[in-house]
């Protein structure tokens, strides 16, 4: 009983606005950013390293490469009411689930193929 009205009320969460997105695809996701009593929102474009759990808790991992080549990484939570909404910029062909390799990397070694 207590497992279906958990399921039931984290069904009940759940967004329906969320592009079909996977690791290596570059997002632009818009953030709702409080400071003190203005509130305000941030956008943070990069490429989705990984994404992980399931249902209410599933988040994933956007990197990009802020100023002077420093390489920032953000974890989102997929259904947080901060999140106004998740922009799908382009798709690249990978073959692994968690894309951690291109910390790694930098400049023209840390392309990926677009899919097509």
């Amino acid at each position: 009983m207590s497992q279906q009205l958990l399921q039931a009320v984290s069904q009940a969460q759940l967004r329906a606005d969320i592009p079909d997105f996977a690791p290596g695809d570059t997002v632009r996701v818009h953030v709702r950013v409080v400071e003190g009593t203005r509130e305000r929102t941030q956008v943070f474009e990069g490429v989705v390293l990984a994404r992980e759990g399931g249902g209410i808790q599933e988040n994933f991992i956007v990197r990009r490469i802020a100023s002077h080549n420093v390489g920032v990484e953000r974890r989102f939570l997929l259904n947080s009411p901060r999140i106004e909404r998740i922009e799908l910029v382009r798709r690249a062909k990978v073959r692994r689930a968690k894309l951690y390799y291109l910390r790694k990397l930098q400049g023209k070694a840390a392309r990926l193929k677009e899919r097509r």
